[in-house]
């Protein structure tokens, strides 16, 4: 079965009718036993991929975005992206010692300083993956549309197949924020993280452990960093509570207020502020002030 689902990886539609066909003539015709059941599986297979192909077109892959930003977690296959998407979520991942476990991109939100941000797991990238149709092809453009990506290495595995899969990354035309995550640390012997420093230079590397909470947080940390983006809080006049936000730099209170709400955009006059863009606390600034990382902002209609 392990055989025949690796068979499928990166075929829909026609092609993966026409791969299943070709498995249901090499299994022995037997009516009973395993041969049996795995020719039932099969069939199935076929009928299921013949209906889904009359309502979706086969290179349709499609991930809704949720959050401040989508980072993708890109890699070889079986190199940890799984578990370590589940070590920083809520979401239940099948996971398995061998590889193209995780056959569709797996988006799940974490929440990095009170915002959440969209991780979104690409299913391993083989070479080749970009050339004609089909679901690689689709899984680049999946990676097209974030706007990071975090390359996994094992840190037990040589760095051919990482290599190959930037390659094939590159050759796509694909250029986002990068870092690069040596996962499995636990496991590996020596000093992983610094022996891949040094082979691949163009590259924050950062090493994670999913039995280890300090590394996560730390690969939290680095995520945002990726983004670019930077936080302001906002409360409302005569409360103390205040709401994390995530904004470009550069964001004004008007961008603020903006988001807050259209009509507080109209009707904004301005702002009190706390934090290191004013000169003392609770300065009343105009629509046009430039906020830092961490204000907090009071919105004044």
């Amino acid at each position: 079965m392990q055989l025949i689902k690796r068979r499928l990886v990166g075929k829909d539609g026609i092609e993966r009718v026409r791969e299943l066909r070709a498995i249901l003539n090499d299994l022995p015709d037997y009516r009973s036993g395993p041969y049996a059941d795995i020719r039932k599986w099969v069939t199935n297979e076929i009928e299921q991929t013949r209906m889904r192909a009359r309502v979706v077109h086969r290179d349709s892959i499609a991930v809704r975005r949720e959050g401040v930003a989508q980072v993708a977690l890109v890699g070889p296959p079986n190199v940890g992206k799984s578990s370590l998407l589940q070590a920083l979520s809520d979401v239940q991942i099948k996971t398995g010692d061998y590889p193209f476990t995780t056959l569709r991109p797996v988006p799940a939100l974490t929440r990095i300083r009170g915002v959440l941000v969209q991780l979104v797991e690409i299913p391993g990238l083989i070479e080749g993956a970009g050339e004609g149709s089909g679901s690689g092809r689709a899984l680049l453009g999946v990676l097209r549309g974030a706007d990071a990506i975090v390359y996994c290495h094992d840190a037990t595995s040589s760095l051919e197949p990482l290599e190959q899969v930037r390659t094939g990354v590159a050759a796509a035309g694909i250029d986002k924020p990068a870092i690069l995550a040596v996962t499995k640390t636990d496991e590996a012997d020596g000093e992983p993280v610094a022996q891949v420093r040094a082979a691949v230079p163009d590259l924050r590397v950062v090493g994670v452990s999913v039995l280890d909470e300090a590394s996560l947080e730390a690969f939290r940390e680095e995520v945002w960093a990726l983004t670019g983006l930077v936080r302001v809080f906002t409360r409302r006049p005569g409360t103390t509570e205040a709401d994390p936000m995530a904004v470009r730099p550069g964001a004004t209170v008007a961008d603020v207020a903006g988001a807050l709400h259209r009509e507080l955009f109209e009707r904004s006059r301005g702002a009190r502020v706390w934090g290191p863009s004013v000169r003392f606390p609770g300065q009343r600034v105009g629509r046009d002030h430039l906020l830092a990382d961490g204000d907090v902002v009071e919105i004044l209609a």
